[in-house]
């Protein structure tokens, strides 16, 4: 073999930062070594990696497309290693959640998947859609589990169960106890809603196509509490997965409201980039979701 994992490490957090200074930091590295290995990597097979600009070094194209087969090389190298080390111990693995998944349905797993793995490490990354999305199409993460419809050439797509919206308003609401909301009525309410590139805002905007220009958004906010906590106080009504709901419904600190002539209906899914390795880890989650009941 004519370069070390080194090497590819070094690339690799060179790519990722765009200075080997830093590379060589994040990898405990000499400045001088890092430097080092990619100019023997450059220079063994005659190419370049990168374009230099001052103190930037940025992928060229051709680095860009030896990446993905780099960082896989790498997975498969952590993972022969772990073998090794701890007799085909999982070890660690790094789940990116969307908020309602991971505040409402990841942790339960992510603990049965310790106790199916001790020794096991899973590294809980809970953000909205469009940032969960980037980090698995920067190798940050191994697997995303999100709310939103997803279309890029470079990560797979997979449906992993079904989830409803629901509307919600405070008890003492105008609109509380009606059997049935029109248009008109989602017209003129004032609405307390989530961020652009969060799944729930995605299936909101989808369920409301033909409105969305006449809608009064009062508040867009970043997390599901935050939004619960507005409406409590008569700001608006608002709009969330009914998994986030269902606790104040049974308290009757907030109240569901009913559109049926829209589509409330939405999918959650997983992602993986499609030049990802499928570690046994990654299987053994991907089981898990779909079997939940595998590990009682």
């Amino acid at each position: 073999m004519h370069y070390t994992l080194r090497q590819v490490e070094v690339f690799l957090a060179t790519a990722w930062h765009e200075n080997v200074t830093m590379a060589a930091e994040s990898l405990s590295m000499s400045q001088s070594a890092a430097s080092a290995a990619l100019k023997e990597l450059e220079q063994r097979f005659e190419v370049q990696l990168f374009d230099r600009a001052g103190k930037r070094l940025q992928l060229n194209d051709f680095g860009k497309s030896l990446r993905p087969r780099a960082e896989a090389l790498l997975d498969q190298a952590r993972e022969f290693e772990q073998a090794l080390a701890r007799h085909n111990s999982i070890g660690e693995l790094r789940v990116g959640a969307t908020l309602t998944i991971g505040n409402y349905l990841a942790v339960p797993i992510m603990a049965e998947f310790m106790h199916q793995h001790p020794g096991s490490r899973v590294r809980l990354t809970v953000e909205n859609t469009a940032t969960i999305t980037e980090k698995v199409r920067n190798f940050e993460l191994d697997i995303g589990l999100i709310e939103g419809e997803l279309h890029d050439e470079s990560i797979n797509v997979m449906p992993w169960r079904d989830d409803e919206l629901s509307l919600f308003c405070a008890p003492d609401h105008p609109l509380a106890g009606r059997p049935e909301l029109n248009d008109e009525d989602l017209r003129r309410a004032d609405w307390i809603v989530r961020e652009a590139g969060s799944g729930t805002r995605q299936g909101f905007e989808h369920a409301m196509h033909g409105l969305l220009p006449d809608l009064r958004l009062r508040l867009e906010l970043q997390h599901t509490e935050a939004i619960k906590r507005a409406v409590e106080a008569g700001l608006g009504i608002g709009c969330l997965s009914r998994i986030t709901l269902e606790d104040a419904f049974r308290r009757g600190s907030l109240l569901p409201l009913f559109a049926p002539h829209r589509d409330w209906r939405r999918r959650f899914h997983f992602i993986l980039h499609k030049q990802k390795y499928r570690s046994a880890g990654i299987d053994s989650w991907l089981a898990l979701c779909m079997n939940p009941d595998d590990g009682n």
